[in-house]
């Protein structure tokens, strides 16, 4: 068996609500893609899955660079998941998507106890969205050296005053060159009499 499968099915035991989703879209085969790696699964009866070999009617894909922001804040799914296929099928696992960090913390809670099992699961929240944190503040501090140090950068304040003159030299130019027009009509005129 799939271990990706047993997994799922041995999270879904304790939930019938999300098994009574599932069980919705019996028969439908769904493939998920993360980088090079990818698991195809067909939906059985009772809302469990198992590996298939079927076409899927509906692919999801993520990159691994962004599967840590999804665990981390599964609310950004349409952000970081890439849906092709059946989108009433799509909207099942993303709404289960929802309720992942809540199952994580409940097997936590189930193993470590109430109070150091939502300490791990918000812990472990907190370091799978450590990569974006990194990656937005060394962005936000490399503007920042560009614009305030090496003066590489232009500020917001600076590149709109530089999009107003030229705005105001466009203006310009186009009524310099109606006044042109005019005097060219006016001097073709007076050259006919």
């Amino acid at each position: 068996m799939d271990p990706g499968a047993f997994v799922v099915n041995r999270t879904l035991e304790r939930e019938r609500w999300a098994r009574d989703k599932l069980a919705a879209h019996a028969g439908r085969t769904v493939r998920f893609k993360v980088g090079p790696a990818s698991v195809t699964w067909t939906i059985e009866d009772d809302g469990r899955v198992r590996e298939s070999s079927n076409p899927p009617e509906l692919a999801l894909t993520v990159s691994p660079l962004r599967l840590p922001a999804l665990l981390a804040q599964p609310s950004r799914w349409e952000e970081l998941v890439e849906v092709d296929g059946d989108s009433a099928l799509a909207t099942t696992f993303e709404e289960l998507s929802l309720a992942l960090p809540m199952l994580v913390e409940q097997s936590f809670a189930r193993v470590l106890g109430p109070i150091a099992g939502a300490f791990v699961a918000d812990t472990g929240r907190r370091l799978l969205a450590f990569p974006e944190y990194a990656a937005k503040r060394f962005g936000d501090s490399a503007a920042r050296y560009a614009i305030d140090e090496a003066g590489l950068g232009v500020r917001g304040s600076e590149a709109r005053r530089f999009f107003d003159d030229v705005a105001a030299l466009a203006s310009r130019v186009d009524a310099l060159s109606a006044r042109i027009d005019a005097i060219d009509a006016a001097a073709s005129r007076r050259r006919r009499r």
